[in-house]
């Protein structure tokens, strides 16, 4: 089958090409420029390079390579919403029509406009459903009834702000939430988390939108989460289980083990 995918940065694009490949699908990639990794022009069929704000040759490139399918994997940085980015016409009328600029808004109104030229927004993960986090306890140590009373409250607040498109992440200590991510991303909402709290542990609480759905803004943790939680003191990290992607996972639950950090999955609230 061929798919098209629209990439973005980090290793979830480089993960779609390479089980495509396995699965012996054809995938022509559109790569998003000062985002994408050069890896995406050696795995894919054939790879076209875009700028954000270019909509108009987006859908182009979809029709000239007969694509009806097409996948989003990787971020966009949301700070390039409000960068010197120039949109075309055809993403300058969309934005026009949109009340909000949020990524619900925006990326479903990039759907909207692919389905009526004939083209499919398909789900991110389709290629990946290995990777999605399971329920559970998925480290050799489970979070301590501290830890769970933090995870508890925390993803009390995630799932309540996961409604309004802010982040996907939160950072508790003590029963206090700490921060809130937003724009900036998980890594850096959690050195800000860490600066704010004197050396006291932290818990970072990850949520999926509450959506059926899971064609894009999919979470990912992965080895650099680890990183990130080591270097900030935070020892637990609670997802989504069944709509996280978990990037190297065996490399990730090693890295987390020997640092004696707990990652555990939980149900999605509704």
């Amino acid at each position: 089958m061929r798919y098209g995918l629209i990439a973005g940065n980090g290793r979830f694009p480089i993960l779609v090409l390479e089980e495509a490949r396995k699965l012996g699908h054809e995938v022509v990639a559109i790569a998003i420029e000062q985002e994408a990794s050069s890896d995406v022009e050696r795995l894919a069929a054939r790879c076209h390079w875009i700028s954000i704000g270019q909509l108009g040759k987006l859908i182009d490139l979809l029709k000239q390579e007969a694509v009806t399918e097409v996948v989003m994997a990787g971020q966009v940085k949301h700070t390039q919403l409000f960068s010197d980015v120039k949109p075309d016409w055809r993403l300058s009328k969309l934005l026009f029509s949109l009340e909000r600029r949020n990524t619900d808004a925006l990326i479903g109104g990039i759907a909207d406009v692919l389905a009526k030229e004939g083209i499919r927004l398909a789900d991110s993960t389709a290629l990946l459903k290995p990777l999605l986090a399971a329920a559970g306890p998925m480290t050799r140590r489970r979070p301590s009834g501290k830890e769970q009373r933090d995870i508890d409250y925390g993803r009390r607040i995630a799932n309540a702000l996961s409604g309004f498109d802010i982040g996907q992440s939160v950072a508790v200590s003590e029963g206090a939430c700490v921060a809130v991510e937003a724009m900036e991303g998980t890594d850096a909402m959690l050195r800000r988390a860490a600066s704010l709290v004197n050396g006291r542990p932290l818990r970072l609480i990850k949520a999926s939108r509450r959506r059926e759905h899971l064609l894009f803004d999919v979470p990912v943790v992965g080895p650099g989460t680890v990183e990130a939680m080591v270097a900030t003191n935070t020892t637990v990290l609670a997802v989504d289980a069944g709509r996280t992607l978990m990037l190297d996972r065996s490399e990730m639950l090693a890295r987390a083990d020997s640092a004696g950090l707990a990652i555990a999955g939980y149900a999605p609230q509704p």
